[in-house]
């Protein structure tokens, strides 16, 4: 399986075999709330979200794009622009020291095909190859199993737990040598 990230310079994407990572537009809102207006979605996240969140998510990432390049990027199943998702890599502060998380939101429906794991590898590898991260972070709720999944998957390992936003947090991190993309 090729999960190997390759990046179209005229309008930056990221690809894998299956998945097409691309900016936002303001007109995914809908699509975006269709994932975090879901509350089962987002069940572990310290608050639910309505319509007006979902613009702002999307509003967010584009002042990353536009302030540093990157942040949360829509997930497409290639062949399509309908969104499923959202994968990309922010910077966060975590126990007073700034890094490079990657995140990844699915659609309910499209949970269970490694959607997730596929997208966050490429994220990953592109934090590593362009971003020239020494290390990557994931923060996830420790009771949050599929999402602990996913980061092992992709060979990161708990470095400690956190508390972040008043909430308990595990770190999962990977540093450069340890990637085997």
């Amino acid at each position: 399986m090729d999960t190997e990230p390759k990046v179209a310079a005229s309008e930056f994407v990221l690809e894998t075999e299956r998945l097409r990572l691309r900016w936002f537009r303001h007109e995914d809102a809908d699509a975006v709330f269709a994932i975090i207006g879901d509350a089962t979605a987002m069940q572990y996240y310290p608050k639910s979200f309505n319509r007006e969140d979902a613009e702002v998510w999307v509003g967010r990432n584009l002042r990353r794009y536009a302030d540093c390049g990157h942040g949360l990027f829509a997930v497409t199943l290639k062949g399509s622009d309908e969104v499923i998702g959202d994968c990309g890599v922010i910077r966060q502060v975590v126990a007073g020291a700034e890094v490079l998380e990657v995140g990844y939101h699915l659609r309910r429906d499209q949970w269970g095909h490694g959607y997730a794991t596929e997208a966050a590898r490429a994220c990953i590898a592109w934090a590593f190859d362009t971003l020239r991260a020494e290390k990557v972070i994931s923060l996830i709720r420790p009771e949050n199993v599929p999402s602990r999944r996913v980061a092992e998957r992709n060979g990161m390992k708990v470095e400690h737990e956190v508390m972040h936003h008043g909430l308990a947090h595990v770190v999962y991190a990977m540093r450069r040598e340890e990637f085997r993309g």
